[in-house]
């Protein structure tokens, strides 16, 4: 299955800041949290590549959730690489920078977007071709004061926080000058997925990002 952005996959990321990633143990689980956040209106899935079944869940999502871009993280070698291409994963995140990855996700023509910390690395992803560079875990960094420091040297590279990111603290990355924020845990409470509370995850979802809309005005 083509992708359904391409190229302009950076284009969508910025213009819609939030990418909800599923990591879950249970492949109907998965199936369940990505459609609950497609209903809050987000768009940009991601299925980690340790969750059940990865790779069926991404095919399937690509299927049933046609608006929605639906790649996939947690991406560690060439073979989880060459699986998520294979099931129509639409871009691909690493939690680390690999210029191996780098270069493949590239030949075939797939965004990647690796994990990376100090300038350094992000520096070498981007320059080594990455379509965007995933700060991560950012908390760890200090959170939206770190992403304002790097503005200085590095603010011509399109940088995606993750790790630590919540409801609260997503506004204020976007707001020094992140293009957008990746959110796992705080967007599915472990209490709402045992209950099955899939309406509840859709309203935070919803309004999460109703709250950046209105603070970028």
């Amino acid at each position: 299955m083509e992708p359904k952005y391409g190229d302009n996959w950076l284009q969508l990321v910025t213009q819609e800041r939030i990418i909800a990633v599923i990591r879950s143990t249970e492949l109907h689980i998965g199936r369940q949290m990505a459609h609950a956040v497609a209903a809050g209106g987000i768009k940009l899935i991601e299925i980690t590549a340790n969750s059940d079944r990865p790779w069926t869940l991404i095919e399937s999502l690509r299927a049933e959730l046609p608006d929605c871009s639906i790649g996939t993280g947690t991406v560690l070698n060439l073979a989880d690489l060459h699986n998520a291409i294979a099931c129509g994963a639409e871009y691909i995140f690493t939690p680390h920078v690999s210029l191996e990855l780098i270069h493949t996700a590239i030949a075939a023509a797939i965004p990647i977007v690796p994990g990376a910390l100090t300038p350094t690395e992000i520096i070498t992803a981007w320059q080594s071709g990455a379509t965007a560079v995933k700060i991560f875990p950012i908390q760890a960094m200090g959170g939206a004061s770190y992403l304002q420091v790097l503005q200085g040297p590095i603010g011509h590279i399109p940088l995606i926080p993750t790790g630590g990111v919540t409801v609260t603290n997503a506004p204020e990355l976007l707001a020094a000058g992140a293009i957008a924020v990746g959110l796992s845990g705080c967007l599915f409470p472990q209490a709402e997925i045992l209950q099955g509370d899939w309406q509840r995850i859709g309203d935070r979802a919803h309004h999460l990002l109703m709250n950046i809309k209105v603070r970028a005005i």
